[in-house]
């Protein structure tokens, strides 16, 4: 006796449309977070840490780490007034 299997596959094309279309709906109303001015600032402290240049506030250390040449990028950005978010309280 030979089992024959039915196809379990379903024709899903309908259900992925919606959702789809229910996420572009989502999105076209979310709001940018960081400003395109923000983004600028960060990379150009990227830059200046990869080249070597950036350097921390008061001790004047070398900066080495990708998260602090960010949060200094952020935090010029915030100072000229891009809309960027508020920092997280430690």
């Amino acid at each position: 006796m030979a089992a024959t299997k039915k196809s379990t596959r379903r024709s899903s094309s309908a259900s992925r449309g919606r959702k789809t279309a229910a996420k572009r709906s989502t999105k076209s109303t979310s709001r940018r977070k960081y400003s395109p001015k923000a983004g600028k600032s960060v990379e150009r402290e990227m830059k200046a840490m990869k080249s070597g240049k950036l350097m921390s506030g008061r001790s004047g250390k070398k900066v080495t780490s990708r998260k602090q040449a960010i949060a200094i990028g952020l935090s010029e950005a915030r100072k000229a007034g891009a809309k960027v978010p508020r920092k997280k309280a430690a």
